[in-house]
């Protein structure tokens, strides 16, 4: 009798530890817009990589240049992006603000992604990002852009957060442990066009 209420026992002790789940899922609280401190990549110095960036740069848009050997055109290489007018300040009515960079060389293909948020106040950016980029890399290339596309008419004129995360592909994108860094742009009214002078 004894021998079979300790073994009652333990099997109620049992269906106790069953019933509990000791990997109960937890939420990323910090994957939007927090407080975390990551490198800003606006102030950038020549020759000095940045994470895995060699360059990274905002612009209005891209060209892509092709490198040749010998004869113009006989034989090319992956191509190069270079940034088109390039800058941190935008008019409202632009379609879309490009993240252009280069990656030092990679093995594995890698996801870049971007999410980017208004300035609500001073110093405090929305919680939701305004909208999101991906761009999956494949191994042993270097150059790519994440496309920042405005989600109505037209921008609201302030002060944005760009949060950039660099990921395994398959991992999840947009993780607060993947990113790596940020980069901010002010949208205004109207940009005066490069050449012009204003005060002729």
């Amino acid at each position: 009798m004894t021998i079979l209420a300790a073994m009652g026992c333990g099997l109620c002790a049992w269906e106790g530890v069953e019933a509990r789940d000791s990997f109960v899922p937890k939420e990323q609280a910090t994957t939007e817009a927090d407080p975390t401190q990551s490198p800003s990549f606006d102030d950038q110095k020549k020759g000095i990589p940045q994470s895995l960036f060699t360059w990274i740069k905002m612009a209005r848009g891209y060209d892509v240049e092709w490198d040749t050997f010998g004869r113009k055109g006989w034989y090319t290489q992956d191509p190069r992006l270079k940034p088109v007018e390039p800058g941190s300040v935008f008019p409202r009515d632009i379609p879309a603000i490009y993240i252009v960079f280069e990656s030092a060389p990679l093995e594995d293909p890698t996801q870049f992604s971007a999410q980017w948020f208004i300035e609500e106040q001073k110093g405090v950016f929305s919680s939701l990002p305004l909208g999101k980029d991906t761009l999956e890399v494949p191994g042993h290339e270097r150059y790519g852009f994440l496309e920042l596309k405005r989600t109505g008419d037209a921008w609201a004129v302030g002060t944005y957060l760009v949060k950039l995360f660099i990921t395994p592909l398959g991992q999840q994108s947009f993780h607060a442990g993947n990113q790596v860094g940020t980069m901010r742009f002010t949208i205004v009214e109207s940009v005066p066009t490069p050449g012009m002078n204003p005060h002729k």
